[in-house]
């Protein structure tokens, strides 16, 4: 080839393969350019960092919250905080966040140096203050890296306020249980100022503005013994409420009108209040008991079968436990039943892990099962409640009165018998057995023991009894109520959406 040629061949190899290598440099630039759009994106979508102290029933309502505030355009960060027992059942709720859901477990700390009988809420308190050296170094490299605009923390988290301040973060309380509970925490240091003994002597009866009345001996457990650091901790937890910017909280108006009235009137030291209940749990934890749970209750009539569950934490003793199942045998009703190994001290001796150490159905009563086969279904320590709960056949539940729990059945529909262990729980059952009217409650005797004659006329009064028919249509109008609060032009809906639109704002910083 002459050299002239040679020069227009290569002159024509080399402009006929520029373009393509043009279009690859334009192309490398297109997807630079579009990271940089998404990763700015991110950082100027408003971030929500969310904070449950231990337990499930912290962590199921706040990791609900989570997903909603997906869904009003967050991107949100879930740290959670690891004790020495963290439990397999709160890791489960960790992990089924949503993939655009960012989740941190912050590292375990001891509680080896507390007393044998530190009570639960001491134990929690020392766990999230013990863990905001940690929680300071996440809120700072997600300063840094987000548009960090709040922190949402639990009752047991208002500890954390003074780190979210050092970074301007607004700090925000979801409160996971009722609005009765949220006025006694406002109303406890004048409690506390008035009254010199326990508040199980008070001659009358606690009267929280639009709340039912409440004896001293159904207030909630830390504030029943006034010598104990329980109380110390709920005591101080109180007048760090005041410092919210704003209080969420998982209940509606439909089932505490007159506490959420009052609580909304915008009293000096109460925080705005933004009613966004009932947020319950969606999706389930697998288990090997599902399919057998469900496969029986398909066999069961409609509406036949009473659950019994006394939440994640809940025990009874052997004694009661005993009672119990006599109970159900005599009561002749078909009834699923998820039994934990009894304890003899503790009725929330299952709190920081639902697993019992020791067979359980090693403490029933000699030859209950083979009675009661047929007609019952006895599982050890867990069941798939959600499911059971909007089950056709689940007519009845037992339960501990768990503010969860009590909200997963009202959400479908299912009246309950109110059987309540520890913390607040005796205050949620005033408020579902004389207040609402939605659910019955058997009577111990003089030793706190409720006996099997009881037990059978209370479970055969909800199942079958005209008792049980008035509790059951009340509870149909409540589940309607919450319904509508959930819809877009509901009350919760709205009042998520006006926190939404605050947070967006930046009116809140």
């Amino acid at each position: 080839m002459r050299g002239e040629e040679k020069k227009n061949a290569l002159y024509k190899l080399v402009h006929m393969h520029f373009p393509l290598h043009q279009q690859h440099k334009r192309r490398k630039k297109k997807k630079k350019v579009a990271a940089m759009a998404t990763e700015s994106q991110q950082q100027q979508q408003p971030h929500i960092a969310i904070l449950p102290s231990p337990g499930m029933g912290h962590l199921i309502p706040l990791a609900e919250l989570a997903k909603r505030l997906v869904l009003h355009n967050f991107s949100v960060t879930f740290i959670s905080l690891a004790a020495d027992s963290s439990s397999k059942a709160q890791d489960s709720i960790v992990n089924a966040l949503p993939k655009n859901v960012n989740s941190i477990c912050l590292p375990p700390i001891s509680l080896e140096d507390t007393p044998p009988n530190t009570k639960i809420e001491t134990l929690i308190s020392l766990t999230v203050s013990r863990s905001l050296p940690s929680l300071r170094n996440v809120l700072k490299a997600l300063k840094s890296t987000t548009h960090l605009v709040a922190l949402v923390v639990d009752l047991f988290a208002a500890e954390a306020f003074d780190v979210a301040g050092e970074f301007g973060i607004s700090p925000f309380i979801f409160f996971p249980s009722t609005a009765m509970l949220l006025s006694l925490v406002f109303h406890l240091p004048t409690l506390d100022a008035t009254w010199q003994g326990e508040y199980r002597d008070l001659p009358e009866p606690v009267k929280l503005p639009g709340c039912y009345p409440v004896h001293g001996k159904d207030l909630l457990d830390p504030v029943q013994d006034r010598q104990d650091d329980a109380y110390c901790v709920f005591l101080h937890l109180a007048e760090r409420f005041k410092y919210a910017k704003g209080i969420l909280i998982n209940s509606f108006w439909d089932m505490e009108p007159g506490a959420i009235k009052a609580l909304t009137e915008q009293k000096p030291g109460i925080p705005p209040l933004y009613p966004v209940g009932p947020l319950i749990q969606t999706g389930s934890r697998t288990g090997s008991d599902e399919s057998e749970c469900l496969k029986w209750l398909d066999e069961q009539p409609p509406g036949s079968v009473l659950f019994i569950s006394f939440g994640s934490g809940g025990t009874l003793s052997l004694e009661q436990l005993t009672e119990l199942a006599l109970g159900l045998d005599m009561s002749e009703q078909r009834f699923l039943w998820v039994v934990r190994t009894p304890h003899e001290k503790e009725a929330n001796a299952t709190f920081f892990s639902s697993q019992s150490i020791k067979d359980p159905f090693d403490f029933l009563p000699k030859g209950f099962l083979d009675r009661t086969k047929g007609v019952g279904l006895v599982v050890p320590d867990w069941a798939p409640q959600i499911q059971v709960l909007s089950h056709v056949s689940t007519g009845g539940f037992l339960t501990h009165c768990g503010w969860n729990s009590t909200l997963e059945s009202v959400v479908h529909g299912v009246p309950l018998i109110g059987w309540p262990l520890y913390a607040e729980q005796k205050m949620n059952a005033v408020i579902l057995v004389e207040d609402l009217k939605v659910a019955l409650r058997p009577k111990a005797n003089e030793n706190g023991l409720v006996g099997r004659l009881e037990i059978a006329r209370v479970v055969k009064g909800l199942m079958e009894g005209e008792e049980g028919k008035g509790v059951r249509s009340r509870m149909r109008d409540l589940k309607d109520g919450a319904s509508r609060v959930l819809a877009e032009e509901g009350s919760s809906y709205k009042a998520l959406s006006e926190v939404a639109r605050q947070w967006k704002s930046a009116k809140i910083v």
